[in-house]
């Protein structure tokens, strides 16, 4: 089998992983050697930077081969796919080659688990290192910790990666025993627990000495499966903000279970879920990250599931018509983010824009107020939009009609994009 030939098998093989992100490291360009990143580029695989430049990572595992039989997982050992393998001199040459031609400005690497952890593990760091040291790369590096991992291993991924991440997958214990008996629990949070330390201990380094080795500046991140075992929104979430408070985590990924491998050893209740559903969750998790919400104030045990005609932020304002209206020009800014249609840049706006006298109405939207779902929840020197009647029951179903109103989205595949 050619280069291009597993190459074609392993990029497909790696589209199933969504916690893939170049935001975050910062590589300034230096003598002597090739490539650089910067913390303005956001995004997966294909992303733009702040000024405006098209960002591409090369998405790959090193090996589809895999010892492990995860259910939900199309490379599972039981399943009949086509199978390669790159050699870490193959790899870290293909990158390099591509960098050169500027196809890519960094690398996504991830694998199946090939004889053991530890045996895959130490392909990559050959890899990375490859890269580091013989062709003198310099721009950013994704790598993904195996569970299983001995800490030595994973010392010496961290330290030649911009960013590591380990994949929880599942949201329970109980749906990991049941669709991944080969992994356990401990096995995925204690390389979560090794970078964590050792990132702030590297932080504690770079204090005291500036050329002290970094590692995984850019932190770490992970994914969730959502779909595949009965989880509810509300157990995923609470376990989103549990990873956020006691790892550091950067991200936490969610995907929609997709059925990548058509068999009957899922429950037979499993059913792909709906990607509003992902879509939900990651809204929920910018509010966890930036909005002051806590997991608890968005669901309960009553209540679930998010509503998947509303958007966590409207759902929790219309079940809080205490907390409203929110009067603008004195509110302080946790306040003014809880109203929907006032971000974080809105609510800055505002704060700096009343300094200079009392707000009215019809100026919001030039602060960047989405009024069509805002002008419900807030006042401006006591004042509700012009014109503007509703009830407690009419306000649901406008802001049903909103988002309605919205076109559809779908999901598109980077890789189906660029064949």
């Amino acid at each position: 089998m050619d280069v291009l030939e597993k190459l074609t098998i392993l990029t497909d093989a790696a589209k199933y992983d969504a916690a893939c992100t170049s935001s975050g490291g910062n590589r300034t360009a230096k003598k002597g050697m090739i490539g650089n990143t910067s913390s303005s580029v956001a995004g997966c695989c294909h992303s733009f930077s702040a000024d405006g430049r098209c960002v591409t990572l090369l998405k790959v595992l090193m090996t589809n081969r895999c010892i492990y039989d995860c259910k939900y997982c199309v490379n599972r050992r039981s399943n009949d796919t086509p199978r390669a393998a790159f050699t870490p001199e193959e790899l870290a040459d293909l990158t390099i080659g591509f960098y050169r031609r500027n196809y890519i400005e960094g690398l996504f690497l991830s694998s199946g688990v090939f004889r053991s952890p530890d045996d895959t593990t130490g392909l990559m760091i050959r890899t990375l290192r490859l890269l580091r040291e013989k062709y003198r790369f310099n721009g950013y590096i994704h790598a993904k910790a195996i569970p299983g991992t001995a800490p030595e291993l994973v010392e010496q991924l961290g330290l030649l990666a911009d960013r590591l991440s380990v994949n929880i997958e599942l949201p329970s214990e109980t749906g990991l025993r049941t669709l991944a008996p080969d992994k356990t629990k401990e096995a995925i949070l204690a390389p979560m627990r090794q970078i964590r330390t050792r990132n702030l201990q590297s932080k504690e380094e770079l204090v005291k000495y500036r050329h002290a080795p970094r590692f995984a500046p850019a932190g770490q991140s992970t994914q969730l499966i959502v779909g595949a075992t009965p989880d509810s929104d509300f157990h995923i979430l609470r376990l989103t903000q549990a990873l956020y408070r006691q790892y550091r985590l950067k991200r936490v990924f969610y995907s929609a279970y997709v059925p990548v491998v058509e068999h009957a050893l899922l429950p037979a209740k499993t059913v792909k879920p709906p990607l509003l559903r992902e879509h939900r969750l990651y809204q929920a998790d910018w509010l966890l990250r930036f909005y002051g919400f806590r997991a608890e104030e968005l669901l309960d045990e009553q209540h679930p599931d998010f509503d998947i005609r509303l958007d966590p932020k409207c759902s929790w304002a219309v079940a809080h018509p205490e907390f409203f209206p929110v009067e603008v020009n004195t509110a302080d800014y946790e306040a003014l983010l809880r109203v929907p249609g006032i971000g974080m840049t809105s609510a800055r706006r505002i704060l700096a824009a009343r300094r200079t006298g009392s707000l009215r109405p019809e100026q919001l939207p030039r602060l960047g107020v989405v009024m069509k779902r805002a002008q419900y929840f807030l006042t401006a020197s006591g004042k509700l939009p012009e014109g503007l009647r509703f009830t407690q029951d009419s306000l649901l179903r406008r802001l049903i009609t909103v988002e309605n109103s919205v076109p559809d989205f779908q999901q598109l595949s980077l890789f189906d994009a660029m064949a």
